[in-house]
C-alpha cells in the first residue's frame, strides 16, 4: 500500500481538524431522499463493493466501481451530480466518500447501505420506484 504524500496528508488533517456536527451531517444521505435524487436525475449512486460482489446482486441505478479502483477511475464520476456512495453497510462507502471529498466531489455515503435498500426496494415500492426512475432516463 502507497503511503500518503505530505499534501495528501495535509489535506486530510485539514479536513479532520475542520470536521464538526455539520460536516457529520452533510456526509451521509438516508434510502428515501437518494431515491428521490435519483428519480430527478440528480445524483450518481457508485457501489464500491467488488465485482464478485456487484456480480452477484446489485440494484440497476448504480454504476460499480470498486473501492480499490476508484482513484484511476474518477473520470467515470460526474462531478456536476451528488456522488452516493453504496456498500452493504457503510465502511467501505465512507472511505469512498472521504477521498472524493477530498478530490474536490460533493459526495455523500449511503447511511443505510445497500442491504437496507434490498428491503426497501422491494414488491410495490420497486415496482414503483422502477417507473418514476426510467421516466429520467
Amino acid at each position: 500500500m502507497k503511503d500518503l504524500n505530505d499534501m495528501e496528508l495535509v489535506n486530510f488533517e485539514n479536513y479532520l481538524q475542520s470536521f464538526d456536527y455539520e460536516a457529520r451531517k452533510e456526509m451521509k444521505i438516508g434510502i428515501s431522499e437518494m431515491l428521490s435524487l435519483l428519480e430527478e436525475d440528480k445524483v450518481q449512486v457508485i457501489d464500491i463493493r467488488f465485482p464478485q460482489e456487484y456480480e452477484a446482486w446489485h440494484f440497476g441505478a448504480s454504476k460499480n466501481i470498486p473501492l480499490n479502483e476508484l482513484p484511476t477511475r474518477l473520470d467515470e464520476i460526474d462531478k456536476n451530480k451528488l456522488v452516493v456512495t453504496a456498500c452493504p453497510h457503510n465502511d467501505r462507502a465512507n472511505i469512498a466518500r472521504i477521498y472524493l471529498h477530498l478530490k474536490g466531489y460533493k459526495a455523500k455515503y449511503l447511511n443505510d447501505g445497500l442491504l437496507k435498500v434490498l428491503d426497501y426496494l422491494r414488491g410495490d415500492k420497486a415496482k414503483n420506484f422502477m417507473e418514476e426512475y426510467n421516466k429520467t432516463k
